[in-house]
């Protein structure tokens, strides 16, 4: 018969007892969707692209498309190959026991999985495989059930309810996370559903800021309502208001300056933005989007909680997940704050940004 198990010792217990990498210049990005937004989406590039060799023949067969779970696993190959690496690694040397599990411990809290998590997976292995031989596959399967029980509740993708007139969409966040993109993708998905849009160029500090908008709304036909450099942006989220309500348009988007969570000064410009909107409509901003960049880390953890409190938060998008091994923030900020998580950014092009999917994630995230 087994013993009963020890008392944990890791890190944790050390501490406790379904229709976008570092920091770019915006400027930059503008011409990268530019380009992009024109372009066919690209296929992935063939083995003889990167030989000698010529290529294969030309077949009458269309290429293959890369779906988007394809995508989202492949933009989590950095976390979801620490993870499944280190699980190897602990899980094919010995039995289930406390220095595996603190060992697990450590790989989890490591991968930003966060506390919480880390002690429900520990837990359920304690509690089932105890001083048994188990397979990373095995471990790998309670990893992806666990992440998508906690995600689960929190996938609420971002719909349109149409009793507003129009759904004023604010966006916030500090600055390089991909506020400005996520809106002209944004309003390419709208305006492809039939919806009229109009966008506001909130963050009046930075022309690159402004020009970016204004290339969005170009290409996807979208008015812009912006302002000269300087200019106060709770004014123009007033005007931006009032012309949208005159031209009866159903989403307004309106871009804010990114910010850092820990400057006063500018957190309390963003409250000033929400309460002059809600001089023109008291339920306005009907959404408040957090846009969060994976490569940050635990930093976004206190982004969450200071954004929440300014602006009420009402829906966090994560971008970036394509470039860093840390996607597994996400799981931890679902787990402490409850926040709706209403879509994915994996990559530059408009269809790399998509609803967000508990199971998806979290089959992708643990190699299942």
């Amino acid at each position: 018969m087994s013993q009963e198990p020890e008392k944990k010792r890791g890190l944790f217990g050390r501490l406790f007892g379904g229709k976008a990498e570092p920091i770019k210049d915006e400027i930059m990005q503008t011409e990268i969707e530019a380009v992009e937004f024109d372009a066919p989406a690209l296929e992935q590039p063939t083995e003889a692209a990167h030989s000698d060799r010529p290529a294969e023949p030309a077949t009458d067969e269309p290429p293959v498309k890369v779906g988007w779970f394809q995508r989202l696993k492949t933009g989590l190959a950095k976390t979801s190959a620490k993870l499944s690496d280190g699980i190897t690694g602990v899980f094919t040397r010995r039995k289930l026991d406390n220095e595996t599990l603190e060992d697990l411990e450590d790989l989890l809290i490591q991968a930003d999985l966060g506390l919480e998590t880390t002690e429900a997976i520990t837990s359920t292995l304690r509690k089932t495989r105890y001083d048994k031989t188990i397979a990373p596959e095995e471990v790998r399967q309670v990893l992806a059930d666990e992440v998508e029980r906690v995600l689960t509740p929190v996938a609420q993708p971002l719909t349109i309810s149409g009793r507003n007139k129009p759904e004023v969409i604010l966006f916030v966040g500090v600055n390089g996370t991909g506020k400005t993109t996520t809106i002209g993708k944004l309003a390419a998905r709208f305006t492809a559903e039939g919806r009229s849009v109009m966008l506001a160029a909130g963050d009046t500090f930075r022309a690159a800021a402004i020009e970016q908008l204004t290339v969005w709304g170009e290409r996807t036909g979208v008015p812009v309502i912006s302002r000269d450099v300087g200019a106060d942006a709770a004014g123009l989220a007033f005007d931006a208001m009032a012309e949208a309500k005159g031209a009866n348009v159903d989403v307004l988007m309106i871009d804010t300056a990114g910010r850092l969570q820990n400057k006063k000064g500018l957190m309390e410009e963003l409250e000033k933005v929400v309460r002059v909107l809600k001089k023109v409509d008291p339920a306005a901003p009907h959404q408040v989007l957090l846009v969060l960049d994976a490569t940050t880390g635990q930093n976004a953890m206190s982004q969450v909680e200071v954004f929440r409190q300014v602006a009420g938060v009402t829906g966090i998008v994560m971008t970036k997940l394509d470039g860093t091994a840390r996607g597994g923030i996400l799981v931890a900020i679902s787990a402490k704050f409850k926040v709706p998580v209403v879509a994915l950014g994996i990559g530059e092009r408009i269809e790399d940004l998509q609803p967000f999917v508990a199971r998806e994630f979290a089959q992708a995230i643990a190699q299942v």
